[in-house]
Formats: C-alpha cells, sequence, structure tokens
C-alpha cells in the first residue's frame, strides 16, 4: 500500500514539490542536501537529521579514502599510468578530486538555505502568481522531462563504472585496494548528483519564461490592429508541453500586464538565486571535467601515437576505451548543463520580442506606458549564469574548452617526445600501437 501510494506520487506529482522528488532524494542520499520532499497535498522540503549525518560521514569518508591512497600509492591512476609525466597529471587529478568534491559539499551544504529559498520561489510562481494570468502547470510533463534528465546521467555513469569494473578492475584488483576505487569512482557520483539538480532547476526556469511568453503571444492575438477586444473567459484555449492555458478577459491587458511583470521579476529572481547557490559548484565541477577531459585526451593520445611503452597488466584497446569513455562521461555532463542554461536564457530573451511587438500595436496610453515599464524591466533584468564570476555557462564555453584543450594538448604531448625515456628508444611507433590496438580488438 505504502510502496504503491509512493510510486503513483512520483509518476504523478501535485505541486512543484512533487517534481523534484526523485532528485532530492538523489542529493540526498549523495550528500549534497539535507533535504528531502514532504508527500503531503502541500508538500515542502523537510529538514533530515539523517542527511546531516550522510553529509559529515561523506566528507570524513572520502578525506580517510583518498589519504590511504595516497599513503598506499595504490590508486587506479598511478597503476594505468604510462611516463612520469602521466603519473604527475594523475597525481594533480587526485588531488583535484579531492579539494574539488570537498569544497562541494561544503559549499552546498553551507548555502542550503538558498536552495530552500528557490524552491518556494517555485511554489509561488506556480500556485499564486500564473494562475492569476490563466496559466496552469501539469507536473507530469515538467516530472517527465526531470526524472528522464536524471535517469540519463545516472545509468550513464553506471554503465561506465559497471564497464570498468568489468573490464579494467577484473585485471587491478589483484593489486588495488577498494579504498583506491572508491577514492576514484567517487568524484564521478558527486559531480552526476550536481548535474541533475542544477539541470532539473534549468528545465523549471525554461518552461515558466515559456508560459509567460505564451502569456503575451495571447494577449497579442486578441487585439485587432485598432483596439483591444475582450472575448469570454475560456478555459483550456491551449494545452501546451508542461502547462495549460486560458484566457482571462474580465481583467484589464493593462493589469495582465503589471501581473506578467511581477512574475518575470520573480522568475529572474529565481534565475539569480539559483546561480548564486551553484556558482562555486559550477566551477568546480567544470574545472575538475575540464582537467580530466584534458588528461584522458592525453593518456589516449599518447597511446595511439606510441609516445610511452605498455606494460603487459592492461591492454592498449582497453586502456583507450577506458579512458575515451570517461572522457565522453564529463563531456556529457558539461554538455548537459551548457544546454540547461543556454535554452533557459534563449527562452527569457524572446519575452524582449514579444513586448516590443505590443508596445509597436498598442493603442492605449495606459497599457503603452505599462510595456514600456515592463521594457525597462527587461533591460535591467536579464538572467545570467556564472562560474564564480569567471566565465559564463552558455555555449560560449564550448569554443574556450576546445581552444584551452588543443593548447595543453600539444604543451603535454611535447613534454612527451622530449622526455629522457622517449629519447632511449623506449617508447611505441604510431604503426606499433595501432596494430597492436586492431590485432586486440579482433
Amino acid at each position: 500500500m505504502w510502496l504503491s501510494e509512493y510510486l503513483d506520487g512520483l509518476s504523478r506529482p501535485e505541486n512543484v514539490y512533487g517534481c523534484y522528488r526523485v532528485t532530492f532524494g538523489l542529493a540526498l542520499f549523495f550528500g549534497l542536501v539535507p533535504y528531502y520532499v514532504d508527500s503531503s497535498a502541500a508538500g515542502c522540503l523537510r529538514y533530515s537529521w539523517i542527511g546531516l549525518v550522510n553529509i559529515i560521514v561523506r566528507i570524513f569518508f572520502y578525506m580517510l579514502n583518498f589519504y590511504c591512497s595516497i599513503i598506499e600509492r595504490r590508486s587506479l591512476m598511478s597503476n594505468l599510468s604510462l611516463t612520469n609525466l602521466s603519473r604527475l597529471t594523475a597525481d594533480l587529478e587526485m588531488f583535484n578530486g579531492i579539494f574539488g568534491i570537498i569544497a562541494v559539499l561544503v559549499v552546498s551544504f553551507l548555502n542550503r538555505e538558498e536552495l530552500v529559498y528557490l524552491i518556494k520561489l517555485f511554489n509561488s510562481l506556480e500556485s499564486e502568481l500564473f494562475p492569476r494570468v490563466g496559466i496552469n502547470f501539469r507536473q507530469i510533463q515538467a516530472a517527465y522531462q526531470i526524472n528522464g534528465l536524471a535517469a540519463f546521467l545516472l545509468s550513464t555513469l553506471l554503465i561506465f563504472v559497471g564497464y570498468s569494473y568489468l573490464k579494467v578492475f577484473t585485471i587491478a584488483r589483484t593489486y588495488l585496494s577498494n579504498l583506491a576505487m572508491l577514492s576514484y569512482f567517487s568524484p564521478h557520483f558527486i559531480i552526476c548528483a550536481v548535474c541533475i539538480l542544477v539541470c532539473g532547476l534549468f528545465i523549471k526556469l525554461r518552461i515558466y519564461f515559456s508560459a509567460l511568453n505564451e502569456v503575451l503571444k495571447n494577449l497579442a492575438r486578441q487585439w485587432d490592429t485598432h483596439s483591444i477586444k475582450a472575448v469570454q473567459k475560456q478555459r483550456s484555449l491551449q494545452c501546451l508541453d508542461s502547462f495549460s492555458m486560458y484566457t482571462i478577459v474580465t481583467k484589464d491587458p493593462a493589469e495582465i500586464i503589471q501581473e506578467s511583470m511581477e512574475i518575470h521579476h520573480l522568475i529572474c529572481e529565481a534565475a539569480a538565486t539559483a546561480n548564486k547557490y551553484f556558482t562555486y559548484q559550477l566551477l568546480t565541477i567544470i574545472s575538475i571535467a575540464f582537467l580530466i577531459i584534458v588528461f584522458d585526451a592525453y593518456y589516449v593520445l599518447e597511446t595511439l601515437l606510441g609516445k610511452s611503452k605498455r606494460e603487459s597488466k592492461f591492454k592498449a584497446v582497453e586502456f583507450v576505451t577506458f579512458f575515451s569513455c570517461q572522457m565522453i562521461l564529463y563531456l556529457i555532463a558539461i554538455i548537459s548543463i551548457v544546454e540547461g542554461s543556454n535554452r533557459a536564457i534563449k527562452k527569457s530573451e524572446k519575452t524582449g520580442g514579444i513586448v516590443h511587438s505590443l508596445l509597436n500595436r498598442t493603442k492605449s496610453a495606459e497599457v503603452r506606458e505599462k510595456l514600456q515599464q515592463f521594457s525597462m524591466q527587461l533591460m535591467h533584468l536579464k538572467i545570467n549564469f556564472t562560474a564564480a564570476g569567471l566565465f559564463n555557462i552558455d555555449r560560449t564555453l564550448y569554443f574556450t574548452i576546445s581552444g584551452a584543450l588543443t593548447t595543453y594538448l600539444i604543451i603535454l604531448l611535447q613534454f612527451t617526445s622530449n622526455s629522457p625515456s622517449n629519447e632511449n628508444g623506449n617508447g611505441l611507433e604510431c604503426s606499433e600501437a595501432l596494430h597492436n590496438i586492431t590485432n586486440q580488438t579482433v
């Protein structure tokens, strides 16, 4: 009985809290937040002392794992690395994981009230402001998008971990401790949990801007070129992706525009709150992902180009496949964050064009004044997501990462080419490495 009610609540959420039940459940499990979603009809976030203990235990557990890996020198990367430079980058990657993951957990806990306030803003938008302009949200579709993204990211990570254990750790488990494996894969799960949480919030922001734009578009459709005409109230005028809309004509158009301004202001406040909460987590995650992508690409190219001699305990094809899959995994994480942010920003930018279209068509002085006020608000309130103010989270980040990746790879490969071990003839030739990989694949 309890299980059926719980599953029904997951599949048919009644409010914004229900949409994030799975997301907050994962965040609570991985130690990001000490909150869980109350299953009551009103919905709210409840503080969990178990979640607080989980956060503290995980921080000390991760520190112990990394410490033991450093002392024993039995980490995964120290056994997979090929040259002295590779081992140096492996140590840098390990320390990056230590401080990065602990920083994510600590910052998420310290700023936890910002996240609670953000969900309250979402709930206020859906239960109070949007119904005034004829918008009713359909939580099933929103929950499907949020939970679907969470399932995709988590399943991708589990497939990678499963493949790594079956193909890599079956060879390495004789000399790798369990602590070494936990210390290596723990950052992957924390980063995945943060990506699920931030992308789920981006989805809601995009839906809110889409709903606001539809309200303004619907107002424009009610106007002709000469006057503003009222039509009779109609329910379920449009059923869109995540919300249904009906016209409210008993209100004056100027009043609808005023309420749209209030909605826009609250959405921008929610976006600013999300940016404030996630700014340091995004900086840490993108930094970790960038370093891992650079090092993984270097390890793969180092092997394919025959820059170093391989040991017999790991086959070349397994080595290349492992790091290629890990590189793809972090690329997916970056793309999910960037695309979620970019789609929300693009939806917000469309609002200005709709407002100015209404401004050009209206003949009412009162409505024109309200639209001019709305235009001024759009100029001063723009959503923007940054990583601690150092760079913007949008598609320009792709170009920045590509340029930096190319530069660092060239530098690392030049260091490898000039290393003494390479000059003494210990490296493999490119043709031999590719030939070995082909034979082992067959």
